[in-house]
């Protein structure tokens, strides 16, 4: 038989059994949970701490002690995309729009491409490079592809995160390539199934760590699975092809930050991004989304078309809306 009884040194209701003489057999004391230990701070007091300002490790996508995810369709060029933002931090130099202020120590997770792959484009990448990491292990790579056979990792594991949290000591952001082959926590839309990786997550955080998640886009173009995934992040990036994409365009697509906390003005605003492998070295080129997305946005509001009809049509915020349709009235063009 089993009851349920209240502890006062347990925060929760516990499951204990009963004998057949009818006593209580209580859980031995290594299996009880113990009360946590909780801190509070006065609001004056607070306003008041010298807290250190929050920098920036990829600017302005990834701040100190962020967490951020990266998604898009199959082929698109995620990857490419995370590789060189691994780079450009680890080099402390630009990349696309965005530019790292100083060069900070990077760890890849990859646990899907075949290691040939990588190389093949760490090479391209780091040929054109107009300055390298101050140290070889400023960027360094775990690649699954190269574990021992039988070798694993689920970081929706405890001691699976452990372990990724042992080579974690100097680095400043933790790139996860991607959730699909290294997260394995039951059903993809099950928002419980994320609970582990978003409290090791927390976790990182408090611990200093910068983290960027690559994800899938599911078929309706969002990030694949659980929207819970996206409620602790400072930033979601999606990736998708233009309207106008050939397939003999190879890696081109538009860029859009679909939660961005913190980012303000043009920052905030959707460019578009290609790549060129020219005799075995990347070429990246960015060109912004903003004349046309001003025109198109001039365009539907002459239309009468509602906020809220625009921002299904240009795929932003009815906040970016909003802004964007202000700047029209202040050029005279509405």
């Amino acid at each position: 038989m089993r009851l349920m009884e209240y502890d006062g040194l347990v925060p929760a209701a516990q499951v204990i059994n009963v004998s057949a003489k009818g006593e209580l057999v209580r859980p031995p004391p290594e299996q009880r949970t113990a009360q946590p230990k909780l801190e509070t701070i006065n609001l004056t007091e607070f306003v008041t701490q010298p807290l250190p300002q929050r920098q920036y490790v990829l600017t302005p996508i990834l701040p100190e002690r962020g967490l951020a995810m990266l998604y898009a369709p199959r082929g698109v060029g995620k990857t490419q995309v995370a590789f060189n933002i691994g780079w450009a931090v680890a080099c402390g130099q630009p990349f696309l729009q965005w530019y790292a202020p100083k060069a900070r120590p990077v760890l890849y997770v990859d646990g899907e491409m075949p290691q040939e792959l990588l190389q093949e484009r760490a090479k391209a990448m780091i040929a054109p490079s107009a300055c390298e990491p101050p140290h070889p292990d400023f960027f360094r790579l775990l690649s699954m592809d190269r574990q021992e056979l039988g070798t694993s990792l689920n970081l929706a594991l405890a001691h699976h995160q452990a372990a990724v949290e042992a080579l974690l000591d100097q680095v400043d952001l933790l790139i996860i390539d991607n959730i699909s082959t290294l997260v394995n926590s039951g059903r993809e839309n099950d928002a419980e199934s994320w609970d582990e990786m978003q409290a090791w997550l927390l976790k990182l955080r408090r611990m200093g760590k910068t983290v960027l998640l690559i994800h899938h886009a599911g078929r309706g173009g969002n990030a694949r699975g659980t929207s819970k995934r996206e409620d602790v992040l400072d930033t979601v990036i999606e990736l998708k092809q233009p309207e106008d994409y050939e397939l003999e365009d190879g890696a081109r697509f538009e860029v859009h930050l679909t939660k961005a906390r913190g980012i303000y003005g043009d920052a905030a605003l959707p460019f578009e991004a290609k790549l060129d492998v020219i005799d075995g070295r990347d070429r990246w080129t960015s060109t912004s989304l903003h004349d046309d997305l001003l025109d198109q946005i001039e365009e539907l509001t002459r239309q009468g078309r509602a906020v809220r009809d625009i921002e299904k049509e240009t795929g932003i915020s009815k906040s970016k809306v909003n802004r964007l349709q202000a700047r029209l009235r202040t050029q005279g063009r509405l």
